[in-house]
């Protein structure tokens, strides 16, 4: 695929941006990943997936602003399926997404990270969103994600100036999950996916649909919609084979085996 890299290990899908030197994403690599994590989405087998960039001095760059100067129209459309990168806006994703970020995750390399559920980073990462600086905005993402995760008058701050925050300040702040030295990235982030698939996948979709569907509201409100039928993930889950089995299998002694429904 276009500037993308893909391999499947068991339940987990890898994504590796390839394109030197800065992994920058154009059209034809957002639409790739596109249509890479809507398969992703569509695969039963598939329970995570990890986005990485190739190299050890860019996770990605962001929109390629060189293919851009040439013509390459850095909007919606151009973006693909799934918005940039195929992720920002694929808001029916649910399944754990994982950003092991190897290097610089600048604009909309910074957007493709926040986009994602889980962030392991090495040491000497670095993230900024410096779309002021160019005379544009951070509007995949970045303007509304960052303050969500991390305290809003320092991702104004952020925003305003375009300036860069390392590995060290992000994980202080809660946007990156775990720092690990560079030889110990994707080790990390697949100990991580191997995590999340022991878990029951139907769990799993209901956490992030319900985190999804609740996400702006009070706590009062998100009983409600839990309790009400709004979020149907929930309920399904709740009302699985699997909601019966773990308990079981726990009294037992036993690893429970999951079947999905």
């Amino acid at each position: 695929m276009e500037g993308v890299r893909i391999e499947r290990h068991g339940g987990t899908l890898e994504l590796t941006i390839d394109r030197p030197k800065a992994n920058a994403i154009n059209s034809a690599t957002s639409t790739a990943m596109g249509e890479a994590f809507i398969a992703f989405r569509d695969d039963p087998e598939l329970r995570v997936a990890i986005v990485t960039g190739a190299g050890d001095r860019f996770f990605s760059a962001g929109w390629d602003l060189k293919a851009y100067a040439a013509g390459d129209p850095g909007d919606a459309e151009a973006f693909g399926p799934g918005g940039l990168a195929g992720l920002t806006e694929l808001f029916d994703l649910d399944k754990p997404v994982i950003a092991a970020v190897n290097g610089y995750a600048a604009g909309g390399g910074f957007e493709l990270a926040l986009a994602c559920d889980l962030i392991v980073a090495v040491p000497d990462a670095r993230f900024s969103l410096p779309e002021v600086k160019l005379g544009l905005v951070a509007d995949s993402g970045g303007i509304f994600r960052l303050s969500r995760r991390m305290p809003d008058a320092l991702a104004r701050e952020l925003l305003l100036t375009g300036k860069p925050i390392d590995a060290a300040e992000a994980a202080r702040w809660g946007i990156v999950n775990h720092v690990v030295e560079r030889e110990r990235l994707l080790g990390g982030a697949r100990a991580l996916a191997a995590e999340i698939e022991a878990a029951a996948p139907l769990a799993t979709r209901a956490v992030k649909a319900v985190l999804a569907a609740t996400e702006r509201m009070t706590v009062e409100g998100a009983f409600t919609a839990l309790r009400d039928g709004s979020i149907p993930a929930y309920d399904r889950a709740m009302g699985s084979a699997d909601a019966e089995e773990g308990p079981r299998a726990f009294a037992e002694g036993r690893e429970p085996v999951w079947r999905g429904e």
